[in-house]
C-alpha cells in the first residue's frame, strides 16, 4: 500500500470518527435537563414541552410502515401502554421526525386516521418533518423513547424492551423498560435503568 493511499485511508478513519462522536454527543443523556420544543399536533393545536411542566412525559420516536413499530402497534403492545400511563397522569407524546417524501412521512389528516384505525392513546402526536427536534434529542431509531420527569429532566432514554427483534412474540418474555421506569417514578422510587440502546429502523431525518 502507497503512502499516499495510506494516510487517505486514516483521514476516511478519522472523518467517520468525528461524526460518530458528533452524534454521540448530540444524544442527550439520563439527568439531563430535556430540549425545550414547540411542534403542532396533528389537530392543528401548538403543543410545548413547557406545557407539561409538572407532569411526568413520554416521548416515542415512530414511524408507522417500521416493522419495529409495527411489532408494538399490532400486537397493541403500544396502545396499552399508552392508555395504562396516560391513566396516571403521564403525557405521552408520539413525535414522526420522518422527512417529506421519506418513509413514515404523514399528513396531519393521514396520521389522524391511522391513529383512529389502530386504536392509539398518545395524549398527541406531533409532526417533526424538519427533524429538529429529533435531532436535538439525539432520536436514533422508531420506536425511541425518553422519559422526562416534572422538573423536566431526562429519566430514561433509549428502547422501550429487551429483545431486540421486530416479532411481537417476544414482547411477552422481554423486560419493558418504559414500563419498569414509570412504575418506579410514579411510585416514588429512582429509575432502575437510566439509558438504553434503542433499536429499530432509523429516524428517517
Amino acid at each position: 500500500m502507497s503512502r499516499k493511499w495510506w494516510i487517505s485511508g486514516l483521514v476516511v478513519v478519522a472523518l467517520m470518527s468525528a461524526a460518530m462522536v458528533t452524534w454521540s454527543k448530540a444524544e442527550v443523556a439520563g439527568g439531563s435537563d430535556a430540549p425545550a420544543f414547540t411542534l403542532t399536533d396533528t389537530h392543528g393545536k401548538t403543543q410545548s414541552l413547557a406545557d407539561y411542566k409538572g407532569k411526568w412525559v413520554v416521548l416515542e420516536w415512530i414511524n408507522d410502515a417500521c416493522p419495529f413499530v409495527k411489532k408494538h402497534y399490532g400486537s397493541h403492545n403500544m396502545q396499552k401502554l399508552q392508555e395504562t400511563y396516560t391513566g396516571k397522569g403521564v403525557a405521552w407524546l408520539s413525535i414522526c421526525s420522518s422527512a417529506k417524501g421519506k418513509q413514515g412521512n404523514h399528513t396531519a389528516e393521514e396520521w389522524n386516521k391511522i391513529i383512529a384505525g389502530d386504536g392509539s392513546k398518545p395524549t398527541a402526536l406531533l409532526l417533526d418533518e424538519d427533524g429538529k427536534v429529533g435531532k436535538a434529542y439525539g432520536a436514533k431509531t422508531t420506536p425511541h423513547m425518553f422519559i422526562i420527569s416534572p422538573e423536566g429532566k431526562i429519566v430514561y432514554q433509549g428502547a422501550i424492551d429487551s429483545k431486540r427483534s421486530a416479532d411481537s412474540a417476544d414482547i411477552a418474555t422481554s423486560t419493558n423498560y418504559v414500563a419498569q421506569v414509570l412504575d418506579a417514578v410514579l411510585d416514588g422510587k429512582p429509575a432502575p435503568v437510566s439509558q438504553t440502546t434503542p433499536y429499530g429502523c432509523n429516524v428517517k431525518y
